[in-house]
């Protein structure tokens, strides 16, 4: 294990996801995977009729990065817009590929800077974006 990819904040932030949280009645649900490493995010949201994110629950099968992920969002998306996670989603994808800093609102993505240098790991890290945007979409559809 790197312990620079994998260092002690990364692994709190993986470890503080409850396992099975789910909605009660969730406007959206959602599950994507990643086929490169074969991580596993399931999503429950609901949004209200400007896009703002209500409530999240998320659960992970995934590396410690896609659980570090996934927390920083539990912890901070509720009462973000859905444009801003798209936001927020590209500018993540970008700072990993070295095009850009990574997004200063949440302080926790700094950490995720570390896996700048490992791309396989660049899909897990994005993975609970893509579901949190996903049970989005599915919500708005049922509108």
């Amino acid at each position: 294990m790197d312990s620079a990819l994998y260092n002690r904040d990364i692994l709190r932030l993986a470890t503080s996801l409850v396992a099975g949280h789910r909605l009660t009645n969730p406007g959206g649900t959602a599950e994507v995977r990643s086929p490169l490493c074969g991580s596993r995010i399931q999503a429950d949201v609901t949004t209200d009729a400007d896009g703002i994110l209500c409530a999240l629950a998320l659960r992970a099968n995934a590396c410690a990065l896609g659980q570090a992920s996934a927390a920083i969002l539990t912890q901070n998306a509720v009462g973000t817009a859905m444009t801003e996670i798209t936001k927020l989603r590209d500018g993540v994808a970008q700072a990993l590929q070295g095009a850009g800093d990574m997004p200063s609102c949440w302080p926790e993505l700094a950490l995720l800077a570390a896996a700048t240098d490992y791309p396989s790991r660049h899909a897990a890290i994005l993975l609970p974006y893509d579901a949190i945007l996903s049970a989005a979409a599915q919500a708005k559809e049922k509108v």
